[in-house]
């Protein structure tokens, strides 16, 4: 009797070690120290010093029930950026600047080709929010999930100076909300989108005009990271008076979280272009329109409030850093609640 009798395969463990390893280390970061399979991450903090007063910020998050759509449609590959982006964005919205990020994967079996896809969409995301991934855990659970599955989640680790950080606080009556289109349905309301499709390999490959491709392709489709562009905006010289992250909970449950009281928002939903994709999945659930503003981003991945006089300047710099922006509201009196006009 051995491990691999138990079913954890050691071997495999370190093949997928080796064949991410060259993914890991195109995030690494100046601060990153020492090499790949240490116990640890090392991060040097250096930078932190010349920070009046450093804050550091966290985010932890996994892909929800949309890694279902990458079993049935075996790609792996996207998923780690979706992972990364959900935590890195809460981080930015903050204010913060992602430093390192973490990935952990659970598996009934370790398929290291497999492993390796995953860690590789990590990677990408990484890279794209300039965040080094200094590190991760493979656990293979035999008898705990199935041989062909595993779930993913991932941790952030950020900084900002306190005087910069994005509280909410500044967020006043007059303030314009700007709105960064999202990617289209991002990580978030997938138990709904699959009842909805009645999701199978039938369906995944179905292909829509609407949409331009097939219903797989679309809603597999990874989460926009925003790290660059709220870091565009902040060169500009704009300060935010308030950001929300758009995830799960739509409309009305996140933008009041960047609203202080005495506060209100303003929707036009006519500001900007709702993707396609949500336009068929109400169709073809009978949803309400409430329900898919309190339960999708309805387009809009990142909603930011801006004294009226740097508005332009912000969508200036979303345009410079290759993000879509749209005026979609403002803020009124009232008691942090969202009303759609």
């Amino acid at each position: 009797m051995d491990y691999r009798t138990a079913g954890v395969d050691i071997e495999a463990g370190y093949r997928s070690v080796e064949l991410m390893k060259d993914y890991v280390k195109a995030t690494m970061r100046p601060e990153v120290l020492g090499g790949i399979g240490g116990f640890s991450g090392a991060f040097s903090l250096d930078r932190i010093k010349e920070m009046e007063e450093p804050v550091l910020l966290s985010g932890t998050d996994g892909v929800g029930t949309k890694i279902k759509l990458a079993f049935l449609m075996d790609r792996h590959d996207t998923v780690g950026i979706d992972c990364v982006a959900m935590c890195v964005n809460d981080v930015a919205c903050a204010g913060g600047e992602p430093l390192f990020f973490l990935d952990y994967i659970a598996c009934g079996k370790n398929y290291p080709e497999k492993i390796a896809a995953i860690v590789k969409g990590v990677a990408e995301g990484c890279r794209m929010a300039d965040s080094a991934l200094l590190g991760g855990e493979t656990a293979e659970h035999p008898g705990l999930m199935p041989e062909g599955e595993y779930d993913l989640a991932g941790f952030s680790v950020g900084v900002v100076d306190r005087k910069n950080m994005i509280t909410g606080e500044e967020v006043r009556p007059g303030d314009i909300l700007i709105g960064a289109a999202s990617s289209g349905v991002h990580s978030n309301g997938f138990s709904l989108v699959r009842k909805v499709f009645d999701i199978n390999e039938e369906t995944v490959g179905r292909y829509y005009d609407e949409l331009d491709g097939t219903l797989g392709e679309v809603l597999l489709t990874p989460t926009r990271i925003y790290v660059s562009m709220l870091r565009a905006i902040r060169e500009r010289g704009v300060r935010l008076h308030g950001c929300s992250h758009i995830t799960g909970g739509g409309f009305y449950e996140n933008i009041p979280r960047m609203l202080p009281e005495g506060t209100a928002a303003e929707i036009d939903r006519s500001s900007y272009p709702v993707p396609p994709i949500f336009e068929l999945l109400a169709r073809t659930g009978k949803i309400e329109e409430q329900m898919m503003y309190n339960t999708f981003n309805m387009g809009i991945g990142m909603c930011m409030a801006v004294d009226p006089a740097d508005a332009d300047r912000t969508l200036a710099a979303m345009e410079a850093s290759g993000e879509k922006g749209y005026r979609i509201g403002c803020v009124t009196e009232g008691n942090r609640t969202v009303a759609l006009l």
